[in-house]
């Protein structure tokens, strides 16, 4: 894929008649799977709970190993109890777990020197977290403003950098058909609530992608 996907593109995957089973088989193990990804969300009752919505924990942690990535031992000991922990408690602190991806609040707040892009920084200047676990831990702690973005799911959409916004405006686009779409799928599939729409839509395009994805040189998703 050597563009983006348009709107009429990413509801024509919703769309599919896989999609429905893809969840159930993602969240809930329907059919024998079992996917350590649909812990994510629950793992410890959520990444934001209002006790621990602002610090890493130590099941975020291993939530994010979920999603197959991990911290190392000398920065996990950082974002536990450490100078990196308090400086990404502070940006989250800025941050309302409520705001969601598409909506008005959420612009200020993704755009460069907002408090999720200052949450985002804090991350990424330690050596040792690259982007894609940067972004997982805080899709952890916001889930309904960062979605879970890895190298399978830019491929699927033909996106690189930039995405939140990419994806704040599809969201915004047609009325808001897209975020309508992935709630009507939410409750088709039967999704424990703490699942975002956010993950809804990632989790669709993982599962779609992931078995043909081919690495950089992959041409991207084979659309409906």
């Amino acid at each position: 894929m050597t563009r983006a996907l348009t709107l009429a593109e990413i509801l024509a995957v919703l769309d599919d008649p896989r999609s429905i089973p893809d969840l159930q088989r993602y969240f809930l193990g329907v059919r024998g799977a079992a996917f350590s990804g649909g812990q994510f969300e629950r793992l410890g009752g959520s990444g934001y709970r209002p006790e621990v919505a602002n610090t890493i924990t130590a099941d975020d942690l291993i939530a994010v190993q979920m999603l197959s990535v991990q911290v190392s031992p000398r920065r996990a000991l950082d974002l536990l109890q450490g100078q990196l922990g308090r400086e990404l408690a502070a940006e989250l602190a800025k941050i309302p777990v409520d705001v969601e991806l598409g909506a008005d609040g959420a612009s200020p707040l993704i755009a460069e020197g907002g408090h999720a892009h200052g949450a985002w920084r804090v991350l990424r200047e330690a050596t040792d977290i690259g982007w894609v676990t940067a972004g997982k831990l805080l899709a952890r702690k916001r889930p309904k403003l960062v979605p879970v973005y890895d190298e399978v799911v830019s491929c699927a959409f033909g996106t690189a950098a930039g995405f939140w916004e990419w994806l704040h405006g599809r969201l915004r686009e047609d009325a808001g058909v897209l975020p309508q779409r992935l709630r009507g799928l939410h409750v088709m599939a039967d999704l424990p609530a703490v699942v975002s729409p956010l993950r809804v839509l990632d989790v669709v395009f993982w599962m779609r992608h992931r078995d043909s994805h081919g690495g950089s040189g992959c041409p991207g998703l084979r659309l409906p």
